[in-house]
């Protein structure tokens, strides 16, 4: 299919620790591509609010205390990626976050004839992660984020979400970001990396 000059596309995938930006630098990143910001969270919640078929799945889920299975967390990516306005791209955080969801979106995207153009990967030393997130917690007067609950958190994205990198990587679509320094600072280094691949910004 040929791409038109006037619809830029970015199928993107922001990565990094807790901690790392990448929430904020996934907004900016999206905002200057024209994409929308795919998170399994704000899915989550979005549907759970709205009392959808998925939600309810969800909350039953939640309810007793389990984790959300990688199929269903793939129906509801499926799902969102196929609403119109993520038809010229999107920026996903939060998923995939292991092997077996990694599969399922490149089975899914293979059968669109699509494929990721990049996954930004935001390097942060785990002591600057640490540090970035006890402040939070202390600003926001979060109790519960203790630093052993901190530690517990960073290991789960070192055992299980860290790997992912190694499939995408064998494609060199993945751009390993410095996310040390200012927030535009750091937005440039993205852009820039994205640029030298050829993704066109929105007008």
């Amino acid at each position: 299919m040929v791409r038109q000059a006037h619809q830029p596309s970015a199928r993107l995938l922001i990565v990094g620790p807790q901690g790392s930006g990448k929430g904020t630098q996934g907004v900016r990143v999206a905002e200057a591509y024209g994409i929308p910001v795919v998170s399994t969270g704000d899915i989550f919640r979005a549907n759970i609010k709205g009392g959808t078929e998925l939600g309810q799945k969800v909350t039953a889920i939640l309810d007793r205390g389990d984790l959300v299975p990688d199929e269903l967390t793939s129906e509801i990516v499926r799902d969102r990626l196929s609403q119109d306005d993520a038809v010229a791209g999107f920026l996903l955080d939060g998923y995939p976050r292991n092997a077996a969801q990694v599969t399922h979106l490149e089975e899914f995207l293979a059968a669109r004839g699509e494929a990721l153009d990049a996954v930004i990967l935001l390097d942060v030393p785990r002591e600057e992660s640490m540090a970035r997130l006890k402040l939070r917690a202390d600003e926001q007067g979060r109790s519960d984020d203790t630093e052993e609950a901190i530690a517990h958190r960073l290991d789960i994205y070192e055992n299980e979400t860290a790997p992912i990198l190694a499939a995408f990587g064998d494609r060199g679509i993945v751009d390993k970001i410095n996310g040390v320094g200012s927030l535009d600072e750091i937005t440039e280094r993205i852009m820039s990396a994205l640029s030298a691949r050829g993704l066109t910004l929105a007008a």
